[in-house]
């Protein structure tokens, strides 16, 4: 166990629950973490530590999903105000709408950057061109039976998704079938991609398990002290964590299963953790309207646990938008 004590990072700015994260892979300008959140307004952070950089302003509900390309380039919202947005990142405007019939809960980018799903309570996944978002969706995938709560492209050529109807099913998108289904006994709260593409993590009741991406092998189960709504691979794959009903942010050794800490920051349920990608902190979303940061190993000197006169940039030309 490690001697020091957790003091994570606090991000205030939204007024209501965070409920989703997503982190771009690593830029010449660092990395960006995006949040979702209840009050409409997703907010993009310096990803080392959590300085606001500026707010996406233009949904008129609660926003479920939020997503950036790796470069960190675009944005995209899902919000129950029937619609997902696709947003210049580096200036803060909407560069396109994608009206649906019901609340958009997911977004997620392919990892060419040339795409963008979009899951909802219609029960169905849009797919969408980049360079032709005008078009409309290329492609509407269906066979889930109630709401779907994720979906992430596993490769071009497939989809993965999770939903009310207590299942895990994984797409075709040449022949637009399904072609895989895992059955849970409990909703699957959350759906995550490792870094390196193996690894699908998805939490269900108490457990989190781990599924190979090319087979949906389940790897391994793990066990956790609380229902649990949201896990996240390290992109070493040495460390999970995860959190949920109890306030609790919890790190498990992922070969082992041993709980490694168990930290309380937060003051309502954890909605959504994720791992940035340099694997140097983790970031925690909650009930109680905060991101948190945490730092991998306590004590360490980085981002603003290093707190001096030079703070990391900003992405350039953002125009900012005063954080309420």
């Amino acid at each position: 166990m490690t001697s020091f004590k957790q003091v994570p990072l606090t991000c205030g700015g939204h007024t209501r629950p965070v409920v989703h994260l997503d982190f771009s892979d690593v830029t010449k300008d660092g990395y960006f973490l995006i949040s979702a959140c209840k009050d409409g307004k997703p907010m993009l952070r310096q990803g080392e530590t959590g300085d606001w950089i500026g707010t996406f302003e233009g949904h008129k509900g609660a926003v479920w999903g939020v997503a950036l390309t790796q470069n960190g380039n675009l944005a995209a919202s899902g919000a129950a105000d029937f619609s997902a947005k696709l947003w210049d990142a580096r200036f803060g405007e909407v560069l396109q709408t994608f009206d649906h019939e019901h609340i958009v809960k997911s977004v997620n980018f392919n990892a060419e950057d040339t795409l963008l799903l979009t899951a909802s309570n219609e029960k169905l996944i849009r797919v969408y061109d980049l360079n032709k978002p005008e078009v409309g969706a290329l492609e509407k995938l269906s066979a889930h039976t109630s709401s779907i709560r994720h979906a992430v492209f596993l490769h071009n050529s497939r989809i993965v998704s999770v939903s009310d109807d207590l299942t895990l099913r994984v797409w075709d998108r040449n022949s637009g079938q399904e072609v895989q289904k895992v059955e849970f006994s409990s909703t699957p709260n959350s759906l995550e991609l490792s870094r390196d593409g193996a690894v699908l993590t998805v939490t269900h009741g108490t457990n989190v398990s781990f599924y190979s991406s090319d087979t949906m092998r389940l790897m391994r189960e793990v066990a956790v002290p609380t229902r649990c709504y949201s896990a996240s691979l390290a992109p070493s794959r040495a460390t999970f964590v995860c959190g949920g009903e109890d306030l609790k942010v919890y790190k498990f050794d992922y070969n082992t299963g041993t709980e490694l800490e168990s930290n309380k920051g937060h003051f309502g349920p954890v909605h959504c953790v994720r791992w940035s990608p340099d694997g140097e902190l983790y970031a925690t979303g909650s009930e109680d309207g905060t991101v948190r940061l945490w730092q991998a190993v306590p004590g360490r000197v980085y981002g603003l646990w290093k707190r001096s006169n030079d703070a990391a940039p900003l992405a350039n030309g953002f125009k900012e938008v005063a954080a309420n």
